[in-house]
């Protein structure tokens, strides 16, 4: 019996180049400043890739940086937490979280 290896095909090539080149198209992801002073909601950074959001004292969600994205977390335990949205955009995550805020 003999088996084949199939060759890598020219579409397979073209899709793995075309997703390398959209990885890098993708915001590099830094610290996020503090909340301005006057916001009602605010956040902290928990670690390397976790932001505990607070709203009015109380700890509303949590912001997940996977990569580049932004996976917001509503709940007030992080082991409790449900995913609400992923996103690009640390702004749109927060108000994910906390729309009662804006």
């Amino acid at each position: 019996m003999v088996l084949e290896i199939p060759a890598p095909s020219a579409r397979r090539g073209a899709l793995r180049s075309r997703g390398i080149r959209t990885l890098r198209e993708l915001p590099p992801r830094r610290p996020q400043p503090p909340a301005p002073e006057d916001s009602p909601v605010r956040w902290e950074r928990m670690d390397l890739d976790r932001y505990e959001v607070i709203l009015e004292g109380a700890t509303v969600g949590y912001i997940d940086v996977v990569g580049a994205v932004f996976v917001a977390l509503e709940g007030t335990r992080y082991a409790r937490a449900v995913e609400v949205l992923q996103t690009l955009d640390f702004a749109s995550a927060v108000r994910a979280i906390s729309p009662r805020s804006h």
